[in-house]
């Protein structure tokens, strides 16, 4: 391939999922063209990938109003950064992947462009400040959507979108092998395993641990003895092994990918913070609890803010609640005690869920093409035409 038609891609993601939704979209071009230049800003995933980060991503993982006031003159210089390396580059494309307030920042300093911008994960506009349709249109040329129902929603405001599939369905959670996990840590095959997910980010884990802790021993007194399990990937990770550490009840503490997924396969149940990894465990097909805690403030904006009767996408994408979940105020030891003991004993129950997340996977692409492989075929046609025009 000659310099003329080597690509040049930025591509940008400023949290754990968004590394793996751009790293699997950075495979999914190198296949396509294996003569192609990466830069941006990243985590492990995409550095595998090829990636030279500008600057840690975890620079960029904060969440709420609250949170992001204190390093916010850190971030506006990662953005006058960011987009000062993007035009030194001068790619075939520009991609960002979620974080949206940063990426469209960003992308704002890189309005008349002669590159196409394009946006993979699309705010969630049907559940809250719908208005934001209308100005992520004015920023990029192209919409790449993990959920069926996102398109039309931007189509309406001029911004041309393509669904891809979510990303969980090519996480590989559902090839977790939960024997070999039981045998490998010491855990009878008759033991039941509870998995514990306090979250990704410094802040989740903080304010989740001490409600999880007492949860679990609430559930003890309940249901008797059980084992505990928490898989941890990245800096968070630190905290919990030295929160848990402390409990009166040992955890199981395991770190990386494989071990995420191996751990999912063994577990009978598992009490989850909100996000990304919900869709795991649906994928994993693991009965789960929901859980997910704010600070006061952005609690109280988030509850007039948010119009959605759930918070967790089975549940949004079933019309029902079929995974307990229980937010903000809600999220009490008690209710998440409760709620995992009827799972614990009632076959019922998680079977019904398990049959709702095979449905739910099947609605966000399982069983269909790789969402990074054909959210790479985009890009490429992007490109093409671009450099045609």
């Amino acid at each position: 391939m000659s310099a003329v038609d080597r690509y040049k891609v930025f591509i940008l993601a400023g949290e754990a999922s968004g590394d793996a939704l751009a790293a699997h979209q950075m495979a999914g071009l190198k296949a396509m063209s294996p003569d192609i230049e990466f830069q941006g800003v990243g985590g492990p995933l995409m550095m595998e990938q090829g990636l030279k980060s500008l600057f840690p991503m975890e620079e960029l993982s904060v969440m709420g109003l609250v949170e992001v006031l204190p390093r916010l003159p850190q971030l506006l210089k990662r953005i006058r950064q960011t987009a000062t390396a993007v035009r030194k580059f001068s790619p075939d494309i520009f991609i960002t992947v979620d974080a949206p307030d940063f990426s469209s920042r960003v992308a704002r300093q890189l309005k008349g462009s002669d590159f196409p911008k394009v946006h993979y994960v699309a705010p969630s506009v049907w559940a809250w400040r719908p208005g934001r349709a209308k100005k992520i249109a004015g920023l990029y040329d192209h919409l790449l959507t993990l959920l069926p129902f996102e398109p039309p929603y931007f189509e309406a405001v001029g911004l041309s979108a393509d669904f891809v599939g979510h990303s969980v369905i090519e996480s590989g959670a559902d090839k977790g092998d939960g024997p070999a996990f039981r045998a490998r840590h010491g855990i009878k095959p008759d033991e039941r395993l509870l998995m514990l997910l306090p979250g990704s980010r410094r802040g989740e884990v903080t304010r989740h641990l001490p409600v999880f802790k007492e949860a679990v021993e609430k559930l003890r007194s309940d249901i008797g003895a059980f084992r505990i399990v928490t898989p941890v990937i990245g800096r968070a990770g630190v905290i919990v092994r030295e929160e848990v550490a402390n409990w009166d009840t040992s955890v199981l503490v395991v770190d990386g990918e494989d071990e995420k997924y191996d751990a999912m396969a063994a577990a009978d149940l598992a009490l989850a913070a909100s996000g990304t990894v919900a869709l795991e465990l649906g994928l994993a097909r693991l009965p789960t609890v929901i859980a997910y805690r704010m600070n006061a403030i952005t609690s109280w904006i988030a509850r007039r803010a948010v119009k959605l009767d759930y918070v967790n996408l089975v549940n949004i994408l079933m019309g029902k609640e079929v995974v307990p979940e229980h937010i903000l105020e809600n999220c009490t030891a008690d209710n998440l005690s409760n709620a995992l003991a009827e799972l614990f004993r009632s076959e019922e129950k998680r079977h019904q869920q398990i049959v709702s997340y095979g449905e739910a996977m099947v609605m966000l692409g399982e069983g269909g093409e790789a969402p990074g492989v054909r959210a790479a075929g985009i890009i490429m046609e992007l490109i093409a035409r671009n450099r045609t025009t």
